[in-house]
């Protein structure tokens, strides 16, 4: 099929790959020029792995272009709209400028039965508002919300948990389903659940799924705040928990919180949502889990306060970790950049490294110093704090690490370390609701341990 991506930040990059590499011929447009010399030339704006390598691909083999002119995509059969839907600066709704401004322009370059899919994540009752925008242009609105991961993306865009559609009721859905069948045909052949909803239902998907999240996320941090009080050890009762089959071990990991463009987003947009659709107890219980996330990033500002005696004025700190999670160069709403940024307003001198992110968290926060070699961000470091769990972080010998620094001082803000080790390198490791005893959890690997 002749398919449009419009919108090449992350999700619309992915996207109009794996389409190419399924079959479909694909012109994915974006209004910003520079980044479509780029992607056209083969430079990737951002770090996703594999991404580089499926683009090429589909340049070769002819089925993937890049443009920034509306006409380009006149001849399209279904138009993906893969658009930023950021935060308002002033509320936690969500700021939907992009997505209409982006269907405007589009709507003089639809043809007769051409199809129209919402990708980005918005608020239900948004397809309401574009189906009136679309009236007069022989096109059908459909809604088809992403489930991507940032550093597993291409995995997650190809081999999917679900395909969910949001189409209208009767003749009009049935035909709008038939055609997104025959986009994802290959994925549906290999057994990928679908599911055919209403276009609220479909909306509200992306949002509700990364607020469960983000809630269990929270919630282990508060129990690892517990631990602490009581003296049991999280990573043991992450075991327990994640056996049990009602509650899963995915997203049971005790640390520094999450970030990113996504969770917090999302989860503050539902939180919205509930409030203006008057569901105050769901209101409520997001808005706690904003801010129980806060209250880990303060935590560990406080831990380094005290590994450090109490004062952290010149203290020499390093911190592992700029992106928000590993295998990614995002550092949108990072809780690395966060905690650092809290460290060196109390007097720290603060140094961060990070294998991918170093360039993306300078050119957003110069004010801080950072360094792309972890040896040297390591000399002379007073305390060394493991914020993002990159696998090279992981690891670090704690022997060779000693002969680096100043002081032998570790908080993993991760708990991704084995203490045991670092224990017997000399070094004082602290890690977030392990107190118990400074033992590791058990041998075996706790079940959903990735987040």
């Amino acid at each position: 099929m002749k398919v449009s991506v419009i919108g090449c930040g992350y999700l619309g990059t992915v996207h109009a790959a794996a389409l190419s590499s399924l079959g479909h011929v694909v012109t994915a447009l974006d209004t910003d020029v520079e980044k479509v010399n780029q992607l056209s030339h083969g430079e990737v704006p951002f770090f996703e792995p594999g991404l580089e390598r499926l683009l090429a691909a589909g340049r070769r083999a002819g089925t993937l272009r890049f443009t920034s002119a509306f006409a380009d995509v006149a001849e399209c059969d279904v138009h993906f709209l893969c658009v930023g839907t950021p935060q308002q600066k002033t509320t936690n709704h969500s700021d939907m400028t992009h997505v209409f401004s982006a269907v405007d322009a589009l709507t003089r370059h639809l043809r007769e039965g051409s199809v129209v899919v919402g990708k980005s994540t918005v608020p239900a009752g948004t397809s309401a508002t574009l189906t009136r925008l679309l009236a007069g242009t022989g096109a059908q609105l459909a809604w088809n919300p992403e489930f991507l991961r940032q550093g597993t993306a291409i995995g997650d865009s190809l081999q999917p948990d679900r395909l969910v559609y949001g189409v209208t009721e009767g003749e009009a859905g049935r035909r709008v389903t038939a055609i997104l069948d025959e986009v994802y045909a290959p994925l549906l052949q290999e057994g990928i659940p679908r599911l055919v909803t209403g276009f609220a239902t479909a909306e509200l998907a992306k949002s509700a799924a990364n607020a469960f999240l983000a809630l269990k996320l929270s919630y282990m941090n508060g129990i690892a705040e517990l631990c602490d009080g009581v003296g049991a050890d999280v990573l043991s009762l992450t075991q327990v928990l994640g056996l049990d089959p009602r509650i899963g071990g995915n997203y049971l990991n005790a640390g520094a919180g999450f970030g990113g463009g996504c969770l917090p987003k999302d989860l503050r947009s539902l939180r919205a949502q509930a409030q203006d659709a008057e569901a105050l107890s769901l209101g409520k219980l997001l808005g706690l889990v904003d801010d129980m996330n806060t209250e880990a990033r303060q935590r560990i500002h406080a831990m380094a306060l005290d590994m450090c005696g109490g004062d952290l004025s010149g203290r020499r700190i390093t911190v592992l970790g700029a992106a928000f999670k590993p295998h990614t160069d995002d550092v949108r709403d990072s809780p690395s950049i966060d905690i650092a940024l809290r460290l060196a307003a109390s007097g720290a001198e603060v140094t961060i490294t990070d294998p991918r992110a170093v360039r993306t968290a300078w050119l957003n926060y110069p004010q801080l110093s950072f360094h792309a070699d972890t040896n040297r961000a390591m000399r002379g470091a007073e305390l060394t704090l493991l914020l993002t769990e990159w696998p090279e972080y992981r690891a670090i010998s704690p022997v060779d690490a000693a002969a680096l620094v100043t002081r032998k001082a570790i908080l993993d803000g991760r708990n991704a370390l084995p203490p045991d080790a670092w224990r017997s390198a000399g070094w004082d490791y602290r890690g977030i609701g392990r107190t118990a005893d400074g033992r590791s959890a058990a041998a075996s690997t706790p079940a959903g341990a990735a987040v």
